[in-house]
Formats: C-alpha cells, sequence, structure tokens
C-alpha cells in the first residue's frame, strides 16, 4: 500500500511499516541504550508537557525540534551538545551547520535513530501523531516541550529545558533576563492609547491568504505589540475571502520572510484581495523572520519592540 506524503521516509517509501518499526525498536533498544545512561539515571526525571514522565540521562547528544527549543538550549549555554535541528531552527548562524531532519511535523523515524541522539527535545507540536508514537517507544529519551504562546509560557520552557540538561540554576538566570525584556517590550506597547491602535493581519503566504486567528502565536504577537488583529472572532488559521478581508479593513499586512528577500510589496499588493484593502492604500507591509517572529522564544522580546516600532514609528 502507497503512504500518504507524511508517511513517507527520506526515499519516498512509506516508513510506517511492521517490520521496519521492529528493526528500528532493535537497533534502538541494543546500539542506543547503552550509549545514553537510561537505567544509571532513572531516577532523575522530569514531567513534560504530555504529563509523561521521562529521564533525560546525560543529554549529551541532543536532538531539537522547535526553532524556540533550539534557541533556549543555546541560551543555557549547551549549544555545543546538539548534533542536529529541525528546519525551522535557523538561529544562531551556527545552528546552519548541523544536520537537519527536516520539517518537524513531517519526521523521519528512521532518519532521527540514524543520528544516535541520547535525548530528544520536541515542541509539543511534533508530527505526524504515528512517527510520534514510535519515537516514544524507543530507548531514547524524548521531552515535549509545551507550546504556549505567552509569557507564563517561555518561562514554562526554559525551565523545563533547564531541568532535562541539569541547568536549573542557568535556567533561572535565562529566565529572570528573558522574562524582564518581554515584560519592559509589552510595556512599551501597552501605552499605545486605543484610538491609535491599528488593526493588524497576519498571512502565511499569498495562495490561500490563510490568516491567523486566536489561539496562534502571530495573533499574540500582535496582540502584544499593541495591535489588533480583526481574526480573532475565529480560532488557528483560516483563509480571508476578498469580501471578509474588505470587511475588516486590515491597516498593515504582517507576513513571514521567504527568506528570498521578499514578499515585496509589489507581490503582496498586486493581490487582488489585499489590494482592497486600507493597507495597500499606505503600502502598510511588515515583514519578520519567521522563528524570529512567532518562536516564542528568548527573542520573542525584541519581535515584539521591533513590531510595536514598524506599527507605531511615531512612538
Amino acid at each position: 500500500m502507497v503512504g500518504t506524503e507524511s508517511e513517507r521516509g527520506r526515499h519516498g517509501m512509506p516508513w510506517f511499516q511492521p517490520g521496519r518499526i521492529a528493526a528500528m525498536l532493535l537497533l534502538a533498544l541494543s546500539v542506543l541504550a547503552p550509549s545514553c545512561g537510561f537505567k544509571a539515571l532513572a531516577a532523575d526525571t522530569i514531567v513534560d508537557a504530555l504529563g509523561r514522565t521521562v529521564a533525560p540521562g546525560q543529554a549529551s547528544r541532543i536532538l531539537t525540534l522547535g526553532s524556540d527549543v533550539t534557541e533556549i538550549v543555546y541560551a543555557l549555554g549547551a549549544g555545543q551538545r546538539i548534533v542536529a535541528v529541525d528546519r525551522g531552527s535557523k538561529y544562531p548562524d551556527t545552528v546552519t551547520q548541523k544536520p537537519n531532519v527536516g520539517y518537524r511535523r513531517q519526521l523521519s523515524v528512521e532518519g532521527i535513530a540514524g543520528l544516535r541522539p541520547d535525548l530528544i527535545l520536541a515542541a509539543q507540536d511534533s508530527g505526524p501523531p504515528e512517527a510520534v508514537e514510535v519515537l516514544k517507544s524507543l530507548a531514547i529519551p524524548i521531552v515535549f516541550i509545551p507550546q504556549d504562546n505567552s509569557r507564563e509560557g517561555i518561562e514554562r520552557k526554559i525551565t523545563l529545558i533547564a531541568a532535562a540538561l541539569r541547568l536549573e540554576d542557568k535556567g533561572k538566570v535565562v529566565s529572570s533576563q528573558v522574562l524582564n525584556a518581554f515584560q519592559a517590550a509589552t510595556d512599551l506597547a501597552s501605552r499605545i492609547p486605543p484610538e491609535r491602535r491599528k488593526k493588524v493581519v497576519f498571512f502565511h503566504g499569498l495562495v490561500r491568504l490563510s490568516a491567523a486567528g486566536a489561539g496562534t502565536s502571530a495573533g499574540a504577537i500582535i496582540r502584544y505589540a499593541g495591535g489588533l488583529n480583526p481574526m480573532d472572532v475565529v480560532q488557528g488559521y483560516k483563509a480571508a475571502s476578498e469580501e471578509k478581508l474588505i470587511e475588516m479593513a486590515p491597516d498593515v499586512i504582517l507576513m513571514m520572510s521567504d527568506g528570498k528577500g521578499g514578499p515585496t510589496l509589489e507581490q503582496v499588493f498586486g493581490n487582488r484581495a489585499l489590494a482592497a484593502t486600507p493597507a495597500a492604500a499606505t503600502k502598510a507591509l511588515v515583514v519578520l523572520d519567521g522563528a524570529y517572529m512567532i518562536g516564542f522564544g528568548p527573542r520573542t522580546a525584541d519581535a515584539i519592540r521591533d513590531l510595536a516600532k514598524a506599527l507605531y514609528p511615531q512612538g
């Protein structure tokens, strides 16, 4: 039977086959378990975002899944322990020199096991579900990090990762610095009077015009930066029609960088639906790096400040 795209491994073949899974399990149990010191450190456990009790072990060969997860490990001074990252992890620059396991929601179990990590730190939304279930069953400890788009969420991430790496004291220092910066950035944005607040809509891309609603990291960043998100009446990402955009009348369009110098003003406001918005009249487009803008990690305070300055250049 031919698998779906998310079920395929790196070679284009369906990976979710009983025989292959059994072989991978045997490989992990016989080869990886002795190197990670799992049994010797079984008493030192933490509880992850899924409520699972995990013994992180030595954590000398870490695989990180999630830009925020990777950045926190570096902020804790443990970046040299990372042996591989996901496609979304691009900061700091040295990350690009490490092996890449692809998109964190389309993981290949075989590819991950082949890198021989002794700890996986994974964003809570990693997938697909079938791959995650196999990863849980391996001898490699895996700790799921919460997806929480808030100041408190960043603190929880740092605290959990620091505990997994046995860097609790360093974690307290990093948390204090990050949370103080976050509070300062949101305090600045909160001074924008209600009548001056601009309506901002975030789009992932221009093909379907899928806009960020309530419960999204982009929606949270807009709010923290002093903007108003007219899409917050819906949950998650929803397609926005031309009629809906005219009704919402956004003052600013917010998008992620495509890494090639775009999207440009011509590309964005050349779109028929977006051309009819107030944002088009003033050419109000803000483009930020994706991981920087919506990662909710150590750099989020800077992203909030940058977006607030772009929205309200006069202060």
